[in-house]
């Protein structure tokens, strides 16, 4: 059985055709310290802040203390199955919210994911707020016109 250069050449270019460039980039760090729901993550030179962190276990944290060389993120949750060493990755998105009118009588998390038991909650894209925004000014804001009644009188 002698090996035709024909045949090769063509199953070479068969592969070549029907190759598939599937390399993706992923911005990730590893835990440097946890503790108090707080995590000092070295090598995410490229986090910007309010930027959503993915930790093991789908855990989600918000990147706000940016230095040189680590940042510090706040975790959505609990830090017990987070160690040491563990890979974080970046999301490429600031925090976020979704804000229609299925938010109504919904419990959400800090994320805006349904924690009442209901479905999930399907908002388009140009309806999510961020978290970190800009209050509006005082003369933007509706003025007070009834009173609270908190049972305290000031001094």
């Amino acid at each position: 059985m002698s090996i035709r250069p024909e045949e090769i050449t063509a199953i070479l270019s068969k592969e070549i055709a029907n190759y598939e460039d599937r390399t993706e980039m992923e911005k990730v760090g590893s835990i440097l310290a946890v503790g108090d729901s707080i995590a000092t993550v070295y090598g995410l030179l490229d986090a910007k802040a309010g930027e959503l962190v993915e930790f093991p276990g789908g855990l989600m944290g918000i990147a706000l203390n940016l230095e040189e060389s680590s940042v510090g993120v706040a975790l959505f949750g609990s830090d017990t199955g987070v160690k040491e060493g563990d890979i974080v990755r970046c999301t490429g998105r600031i925090a976020s919210v979704p804000a229609g009118e299925q938010m109504l009588g919904r419990v959400v998390d800090p994320l805006g994911n349904p924690i009442d038991g209901g479905p999930p909650i399907e908002v388009p894209e140009d309806q999510y707020r961020l978290i970190e925004i800009k209050a509006p000014g005082v003369l933007e804001r509706q003025p007070v016109n009834e009173p609270l009644m908190t049972g305290l009188k000031a001094i």
